[in-house]
C-alpha cells in the first residue's frame, strides 16, 4: 500500500507540474535513423511549408509542389534520383531564404541554378523551357505505338508515359473488346491472326478494315485530344499508319476523284478533329472492301497517298471552302475583338515495334502456349499464326519510306532503345513547335 501511494503521488506531482509537461521523458526509444519507414511516410519538413508561386501580373498563383517539379526534370531526361534532389534542393533554398513569394521568372532562375551546379547545363534548360512552352501553347500531341503481338507495346507505351509525364495511354485491345461486345459491329472474337486466308493480301485488307473501325471507336477521344490540346499515346495491334498518315479513315482507292473529295469531307479523320465545331460526323463505308486488293501493299499505299493529294489539290468544291469559312466564323473570341483563335497543328508520331525473327518466334510461340485456347492449336495453326503475324509486321514496317519510325526492340538494348525514343520524341515535339509558330507568323 504505502508503495502504491508513493507511485500515485510522483504521478500526480508530475501531472501538475506543467513545467514537466513538455520535457522529454525517459523512455526507451530506438534513433530515428534505424526506424524502419515506408516511402509513402518518407516526407521532409519542409513538405510541410507552401511556397507560393505566383503567374503573370501576381493575379494567379499556385503552390509549389516537389513532385510535379521532379516530372518535369524527368522530361528533360534528368534520372529520377537526381530530379528529386534537385526537387528538394530548390524548396530547401526558397524555404531558408524565407521565399514564400516567388514569381514563376525567380523559380525558374533559381531551378536552373541548382540544374547547372549538378552539372545539367544549357541542354537540359533548353529541354526544360521547351516542354513548358508546348504544354502552354496546348499543342495537341498524339502518339501511336504500333505492331504485332509480343513486342513490347504496352511496356514502351507506358515507360514513354512516364518519362514524358504525359497521363492519358489509350489500348486498342481493350477498345476492340468494347466494339465487338456493345455493338454490332462486324468484328469477331476470332483475331484475324489467327484465321486462314487465301493470300497475304486478303490477310492485310481484312486487318486494314478492323483498324478503320477501331480508329471509329477512337474518335472521341482523338477529337477530346485535338480541342484540349491534350497530349495521348495510343498502343495496340490494331493500329494502321496510313489512316493517320493520309488523314483520311475509311475511304478506299477510286477513280472518282469528286468521290473521292467527298468522301474525304465526311469522314472522321484527324483533320476534322482539329475543328471540333464544324459538325462533320464520321460516315459509313460505302465501298465494297473486297475491291481493295492491289499488287503490293507498298504500291496501294503510294497510289493511294498520290490521289488523296490530287483530291486535296483539285478536287475541293465551293460548298467545303465555305464550310470552312463558317467554322473559322465560329472559333472566333468570344471578347468581340474579331480574331479568329489560332489551333495549333496537332503532332502525330507513328513509331513501328519490330522483334529480330528468332526472338519475336520464341516469345510468340510462349504466348500461345499461355493462352487459355493454346491447348487448340496444332502446330500447323501455330505455325500459320506465326506467318499471318509476320506479313502484318513487314506491312506495318513499309510505312518507313513515308516516315514512320520502325525500332528494334531487344532485351539486351531495351534501356538503349528507351532513351532513343525519349530524345526522338523530344526531338519531334520541338519540330512541331517551330512548325506551329512558323504558320503562326505567317497568318
Amino acid at each position: 500500500m504505502k508503495d502504491r501511494e508513493e507511485s500515485s503521488s510522483s504521478t500526480r506531482t508530475t501531472t501538475n507540474n506543467p513545467k514537466e509537461e513538455h520535457e522529454p521523458r525517459e523512455i526507451n526509444i530506438r534513433p530515428f535513423s534505424s526506424v524502419p519507414s515506408s516511402p509513402r511516410n518518407a516526407s521532409s519538413k519542409y513538405d510541410f511549408v507552401k511556397v507560393k508561386v505566383w503567374l503573370g501580373d501576381a493575379d494567379h498563383y499556385y503552390v509549389l509542389s516537389r513532385f510535379l517539379v521532379c516530372r518535369m526534370l524527368t522530361v528533360t531526361k534528368i534520372p529520377n534520383h537526381v530530379a528529386v534532389k534537385i526537387s528538394l534542393e530548390l524548396k530547401k533554398l526558397l524555404i531558408d531564404n524565407s521565399l514564400l513569394d516567388v514569381s514563376q521568372a525567380d523559380l525558374e532562375s533559381s531551378l536552373f541554378m541548382l540544374m547547372e551546379r549538378r552539372g545539367y547545363g544549357q541542354e537540359y534548360i533548353n529541354r526544360y523551357n521547351m516542354m513548358t512552352k508546348f504544354h502552354h501553347q496546348r499543342v495537341p500531341l498524339i502518339i501511336l505505338v504500333c505492331g504485332t503481338a509480343c513486342v513490347g507495346k504496352s511496356t514502351i507505351a507506358t515507360q514513354l508515359a512516364q518519362r514524358l509525364n504525359l497521363p492519358n495511354v489509350l489500348h486498342t485491345d481493350m477498345v476492340y473488346e468494347l466494339l465487338r461486345t456493345a455493338t454490332d459491329a462486324p468484328l469477331t472474337s476470332t483475331p484475324v491472326w489467327t484465321r486462314e486466308f487465301d493470300s497475304s493480301e486478303e490477310l492485310i485488307n481484312e486487318f486494314c478494315r478492323e483498324c478503320r473501325i477501331v480508329r471509329k471507336g477512337l474518335a472521341g477521344d482523338l477529337k477530346k485530344a485535338m480541342k484540349d490540346g491534350k497530349p495521348i499515346i495510343i498502343e495496340g495491334r490494331h493500329l494502321d499508319p496510313s489512316i493517320y498518315l493520309m488523314n483520311d479513315e475509311n475511304k478506299a482507292p477510286s477513280n472518282d476523284p469528286d468521290k473521292s473529295s467527298k468522301e474525304t469531307e465526311s469522314s472522321g479523320d484527324l483533320a476534322s478533329d482539329k475543328n471540333p465545331e464544324s459538325g462533320s460526323s464520321n460516315s459509313k463505308e460505302t465501298e465494297d472492301e473486297s475491291a481493295m486488293k492491289p499488287h503490293s501493299q507498298a504500291e496501294a499505299v503510294i497510289d493511294l497517298s498520290e490521289k488523296v493529294t490530287q483530291c486535296k489539290i483539285d478536287g475541293i468544291d465551293q460548298s467545303a471552302a465555305e464550310s470552312a469559312k463558317e467554322a473559322e466564323k465560329k472559333r472566333k473570341s468570344g471578347d468581340g475583338s474579331g480574331k479568329s483563335k489560332s489551333v495549333p497543328e496537332p503532332i502525330v508520331i507513328s513509331i513501328v515495334l519490330k522483334m529480330a525473327e528468332f526472338d519475336h518466334k520464341a516469345l510468340l510461340e510462349e504466348w500461345i502456349s499461355s493462352r487459355t485456347s493454346g491447348d487448340k492449336y496444332t502446330s500447323k495453326e501455330k505455325d500459320r499464326l506465326i506467318t499471318n503475324l509476320k506479313t502484318i509486321e513487314d506491312y506495318l514496317c513499309s510505312f518507313n519510306s513515308q516516315g514512320v519510325t520502325v525500332v528494334n526492340i531487344s532485351a539486351t538494348t531495351f534501356p538503349q532503345t528507351l532513351d532513343w525514343l525519349h530524345n526522338y520524341l523530344l526531338q519531334r515535339i520541338e519540330e512541331g513547335i517551330r512548325s506551329s509558330e512558323n504558320e503562326t507568323t505567317k497568318k
